[in-house]
């Protein structure tokens, strides 16, 4: 039997059990975050699907994996055996979790519904998505409606099925000086609490972990491609404390907890990352405390709703994000120095190809993605990619994020297109995220035509002149306008923020 039916039979054995008709699973993280640690790759055990995008469900008739557009080539090719089933999303008539459950799954049961969600890697609004589908289907969460619906919080839910499940990775911190940030995390801290005063909060809780990297002005290296660290950051109007996790960490300087100790010498106290749960009910039950729902872990929402006495609590977006996004001056020079140098390992990597291929050499979609990251690597103050390499020749270089194979990957040949996305991370304070599609020989006529079409788009994005105030989503129709006018479109977003030495994905 195929080792995801064998899991996912599993599953439905737990659930029978436990008396649950269905379970919710996403590919997020106790913190939301859109990469997660391996510990938190859910998704990919049960179903063996490894894009960034993707949740599922399994009842006990039913398995089924949501993702958009840009995925469902990837998932088609891996689900067949497993069980489960491809809802597509970002479509005409989509049907989403929340309304699938309430108005599908579950609409002619005449009983309760127990729906169990792991509320380490559920966000406060997700589940409040769910809880508004059913109550729209006219289900009711009252304790005394027996035709009702039970949402249970099951954190770790997969735990004891997954016998090698990965622990949270401890990998070293840097901190970065204001020639490198353009700004001193107590000055950030300042800031934060302000924005509190004015929202008449005491303490806010941080969960995202880029917002945490950038109020700290913190580095690490704990979730694969983005230099970030697992942990919560509590900021109150005279304390700030950081959860995180110890363990055998070394500092870029070799010294043991060395970022730790310059943190503390600043007031910032430094606790382990589980305790997080009791400072949410042990502090005075008077603070009133700040979250964002979007990013806050639906097992926290609980600990801070159904404590003995309950946190006086506000909801709203994080301020952080959209602040960090509007980069200073420091930052901005500092990325401009990253583009220009990893503009020029590109060059070196395309010219190195072309004659690579001039002379015949047989190279792979992986040989290329090595050979760019080893010109990357001469750059002083690289940390590494963005995110991993996008190397695709012909049919691969039409999927969007695309994994080239580390075996047996295709072989370029002298026609056709070659598609390579890839970016750095630089300690000097730059993040990139570079795609570039060449030629490497003669091409069909319907690839000419697509190409000079998406040259057209470009052109018109980035010749655009446009008021302050204008929103990308109304500039996005600039990047489609070519392509519609020939009946073409693209499954996916026009473009996106990058951080300064973050996450390569940003507001």
């Amino acid at each position: 039997m195929n080792i995801y039916r064998e899991r996912l039979e599993k599953i439905r054995t737990m659930m029978r059990a436990k008396g649950w008709d269905a379970i919710v699973i996403t590919a997020s993280d106790p913190h939301c975050g859109e990469y997660p640690a391996k510990r938190w790759k859910q998704v990919l055990w049960c179903t063996g699907f490894a894009g960034e995008c993707g949740d599922i469900v399994i009842t006990l008739d039913h398995a089924g994996l949501w993702t958009d557009t840009r995925y469902f080539i990837a998932a088609n090719a891996v689900l067949p055996g497993t069980g489960f089933e491809l809802h597509k999303t970002r479509v005409p008539d989509q049907v989403l979790i929340p309304e699938w459950l309430a108005a599908h799954a579950f609409a002619d049961a005449q009983k309760k519904v127990v729906v169990a969600v792991d509320g380490h890697a559920h966000s406060v609004a997700a589940v409040e998505n769910i809880k508004k589908a059913f109550e729209a289907a006219g289900r009711s969460e009252d304790a005394d409606d027996e035709e009702g619906y039970r949402i249970v919080n099951a954190p770790d839910l997969l735990s004891e099925l997954w016998e090698d499940r990965p622990g949270l990775p401890v990998s070293p911190i840097m901190t970065l000086g204001e020639d490198v940030t353009g700004e001193s995390r107590q000055h950030k801290i300042e800031w934060l609490r302000a924005f509190l005063r004015d929202r008449r909060c005491d303490t806010m809780l941080v969960t995202a972990l880029d917002e945490i990297s950038w109020m700290l002005n913190v580095r690490g290296s704990d979730v694969d491609y983005n230099p970030v660290i697992i942990s919560y950051l509590l900021v109150g109007q005279d304390f700030v404390e950081w959860y995180v996790l110890k363990g055998p960490r070394k500092g870029v300087d070799g010294e043991s907890d060395a970022s730790f100790e310059e943190l503390e010498k600043e007031g910032i106290k430094v606790l382990p990352y589980d305790d997080i749960d009791i400072a949410l009910t042990d502090h005075s039950q008077e603070e009133k405390i700040y979250a964002d729902p979007s990013t806050l872990n639906y097992n926290l929402y609980y600990l801070l709703s159904n404590s003995g006495a309950p946190r006086p609590a506000v909801y709203g977006e994080s301020p952080i994000g959209r602040r960090k996004s509007i980069k200073n001056a420091t930052e901005i020079e500092n990325m401009k120095k990253a583009h220009i140098l990893d503009g020029v390992a590109l060059e070196k990597f395309y010219y190195w190809l072309e004659k690579e291929m001039e002379m015949g050499d047989i190279i792979t979609e992986w040989d290329a993605a090595q050979k760019l990251q080893s010109f990357r690597e001469e750059i002083p103050g690289y940390r590494g990619d963005s995110f991993e390499t996008i190397a695709g020749y012909g049919p691969g270089g039409a999927l969007p994020h695309y994994v080239t194979p580390h075996v047996k990957a295709p072989v370029l040949e002298h026609h056709g297109l070659f598609l390579c996305d890839s970016g750095g991370q630089f300690d000097f304070g730059g993040t990139t995220d570079i795609t570039r599609t060449v030629p490497l020989g003669p091409t069909t006529q319907l690839e000419k035509e697509d190409y000079t079409v998406v040259l057209k788009c470009h052109i018109d994005l980035a010749s655009a002149v446009f008021p302050e105030g204008t929103c990308g989503c109304h500039l996005d129709i600039l990047a489609r306008n070519p392509l519609w006018q020939r009946m073409r479109n693209f499954g996916h977003g026009t473009g996106h923020g990058v951080g300064s030495f973050l996450c390569v994905h940003e507001g």
